[in-house]
């Protein structure tokens, strides 16, 4: 399948309402277990979201419109939501990355892309030359990887009380897709 501006900003504009019918409301241990050391809560993967959505995609968009590959992507820090988020409850960061989220949607319909655009190249500091192309098609990516991220999550705290049943259900037994 090859990238489809409209078909990624579906996906795109879907994650917020998904993350929020799917974590909204629950139990606080429910949002905020992890897998173990180092590795995220659906809280965390919701301000990571927000921190991705505010200096990662369309910043990196717009350096490429910009500055081609001539200058190199800001590297994105992984773990900014642990500080950005504290103090604030789930409900608020679902708020805030369903209205960021929409604004950077707006931003990207304004950039009036054309079909020559998406082969325009840029720098990334780990992964070299990309395109704009791939950039959009990876933040809907991104937000499916974690979508599956936060249902391996939240099943993985039910890991022993599935019992037997747990040979049948693949979300136990996936690990993490990151290097």
């Amino acid at each position: 399948m090859a990238h489809n501006l409209e078909h990624t900003i579906a996906v795109l504009s879907r994650t917020p309402s998904t993350m929020n019918a799917m974590l909204r409301d629950l139990p606080e241990e429910w949002i905020h277990r992890n897998e173990g050391d180092g590795t995220f809560s659906a809280f965390d993967v919701i301000g990571h979201l927000i921190h991705g959505d505010r200096t990662d995609w369309i910043p990196r968009a717009r350096i490429i419109l910009e500055h081609g590959d001539t200058k190199p992507f800001e590297k994105f820090d992984r773990l900014a939501q642990v500080r950005e988020s504290k103090g604030k409850s789930l409900p608020q960061l679902l708020d805030d990355f369903a209205r960021i989220r929409a604004e950077k949607l707006d931003e990207l319909r304004a950039l009036n892309l054309k079909p020559q655009d998406f082969e325009r190249r840029g720098r990334h500091p780990a992964l070299g030359i990309v395109t704009l192309s791939q950039l959009l098609a990876t933040w809907a990516v991104h937000d499916l990887t974690h979508l599956h991220q936060i249902s391996r999550v939240m099943a993985h705290q039910y890991r022993e009380v599935v019992g037997p049943w747990t040979r049948y259900l693949g979300v136990m037994h996936c690990n993490g897709h990151s290097e």
